[in-house]
């Protein structure tokens, strides 16, 4: 079994390694913009340009110097707009970059218009000089001066393109921030963003506001997870003898980790330095995150069957396993690459429902099955008095339920929390969530670690050929190959024997299973 599961986790790799050679358009802080279509929205036409949570920074005398100096900014360089050839030959209305921070979205827009608020002028409210008749429609924000932000060009007579002037916007109140293109002129519905760029950075790095924690998180992981290498490494390596196949499956857990956590903090680390996420050490953390759930579902599963414990093999299972594996980790690997290879922005579509959705479902039939391979192996251990086996099985059940029931109700949670959070005003507690899900990964995995430590008693957990643990016939076809009792010379029956008290307490049965197993 676990020559199979290597087997099929080196494919696994493989496909990864293929996937990662294909390339991705990568952004990051740095956002990139080539050939971005402008869409209608209210009376006006829009392209999103970004969204990201910034911290503040103190103000800054020496614009230029703000990188350097560590402060907050929000720069655009050389935004290249691009109209047809054949609207070229009049000067056009105006072309806007507007940024704001989601707390003032309210003062972007006016009146009704169609059923929206009017995001640009309109004549009438041009007549009650409201505001300026083409241009967007703003208001000065009372808590944070300077904002909304906006930034204007045009298209000169015969030009084709125009371009914004590249300015460095300080940020100086800790916001989830925004940044549109829009254009009031009906006339230029087809120009697109032909080229150009814009860089947001913190003060701590190019990091979004959002994943900025997870840096630090991934270093405290990295270390725990090498706390917990040393004290498994060092007993596997005393006790080598007594190791049994689970306890292997588990060492490959283990190192999976530690290869995900670290890689994980230097593709943070990266992002950090750079303001451009690096593909493909983000790849191959996915990849080593994946190949690790799937992993630990397994063996889990395994565990769950009595794979080393009470049974040899998995038998006509095996193929099943495997093939359940197989799918987690494809869905999974999409699902994480989508996520996290790409455009970053602070807002995610609603498309991902259709990744996240079969993922759930998996899960789901882990855990129905896990439960129902469980309560079968509990009840053989019970019927057979296996009773050092049974007493790890029922901590490995009490753990796996309270686990259960956490995860649903973090489930419950993260529902709440993304139902109350649409513009995403909470972003500064949204690395929580993914954090959660690996903290909870990893004290399951310190559970199974304490279960089953390598030890110089370890193979009284594993399988034995002497115990008779014939795990894949049911009860009606032991008693069949039952033999019968012989009558004694007296013509009596031989009496049944019974379990003998040891002088520590122990029954005869309790002592062979401990010698056998």
């Amino acid at each position: 079994m676990f020559r199979l599961l290597l087997r099929s986790m080196s494919s696994l790799f493989l496909f990864s390694a293929l996937f990662s050679i294909a390339g991705f358009l990568v952004e990051g802080s740095v956002h990139e913009y080539k050939g971005e279509k402008f869409v209608g929205r209210g009376n006006a036409l829009v392209v999103h340009g970004g969204s990201e949570g910034i911290y503040f920074s103190r103000p800054s005398s020496n614009l230029t110097d703000m990188a350097a100096n560590g402060d907050a900014f929000i720069r655009l360089e050389k935004v290249t707009f691009r109209r047809p050839e054949d609207l070229h030959n009049f000067t056009s209305g105006l072309v806007q970059a507007i940024i704001f921070e989601v707390e003032d979205r309210e003062l972007i827009g006016g009146s009704a218009y169609g059923g929206q608020r009017a995001i640009c002028c309109t004549p009438d409210l041009a007549k009650l000089d409201a505001c300026t008749q083409g241009e967007i429609i703003h208001r000065p924000s009372t808590t944070n001066p300077g904002f909304p932000y906006v930034l204007t060009t045009s298209f000169s007579l015969d030009k084709d393109v125009a371009i914004l002037p590249s300015r460095s916007i300080e940020i100086t109140k800790t916001g989830m921030y925004n940044l549109y293109f829009m254009i009031c002129d009906p006339n230029l519905k087809d120009v697109v963003v032909e080229e150009g760029k814009t860089i947001w950075k913190n003060p701590t790095g190019y990091l979004p506001g959002r994943m900025a924690p997870l840096m630090n998180f991934y270093a405290f992981m990295s270390i725990a997870f090498v706390i917990l290498g040393i004290f498994w490494f060092s007993q596997y390596a005393r006790f080598w003898k007594e190791v049994f196949p689970l306890q292997n499956c588990i060492t490959l857990v283990i190192t999976l980790g530690m290869f995900e956590m670290a890689l994980w903090y230097f593709d943070y680390a990266e992002f950090n330095e750079t303001g451009v996420r690096p593909t493909g050490t983000t790849v191959w953390a996915v990849t080593f995150g994946t190949v690790k759930r799937t992993v630990a579902r397994l063996v889990i599963l395994i565990v769950s069957m009595g794979y080393g414990v009470v049974r040899p093999t998995l038998g006509g299972l095996t193929s099943k396993v495997l093939m359940l594996g197989g799918t987690f980790f494809l869905t999974s690997e999409v699902l994480e690459l989508v996520e996290n290879v790409g455009a970053v922005s602070d807002i995610s579509g609603k498309a991902i429902l259709f990744l996240v959705l079969p993922v759930a479902l998996l899960d789901a039939f882990f855990i129905l099955w896990v439960f129902k391979s469980l309560s079968a192996t509990l009840n053989k251990l019970q019927a057979r008095r296996m009773m050092v086996k049974l007493d790890i099985y029922r901590k490995f059940t009490n753990a796996l339920a309270v686990a259960v029931v956490v995860s649903v109700g973090w489930i419950c949670y993260e529902l709440y929390f993304k139902s109350r959070d649409v513009y995403n005003e909470h972003w500064q507690n949204a690395w929580v969530i993914p954090a959660f899900w690996q903290f909870l990964s990893f004290s399951l995995l310190c559970v199974i670690c304490a279960l089953w430590a390598p030890s110089q008693n370890s193979m009284r957990y594993s399988y034995s050929d002497d115990t008779n643990e014939e795990f894949d016939k049911d009860e009606s076809s032991l008693r069949l190959i039952k033999p019968a009792s012989y009558p004694t010379k007296d013509g009596l029956h031989a009496p049944e024997s019974r379990p003998v008290t040891n002088s520590n307490g122990a029954t005869d049965d309790d002592t062979g299973e401990e010698k056998t197993a």
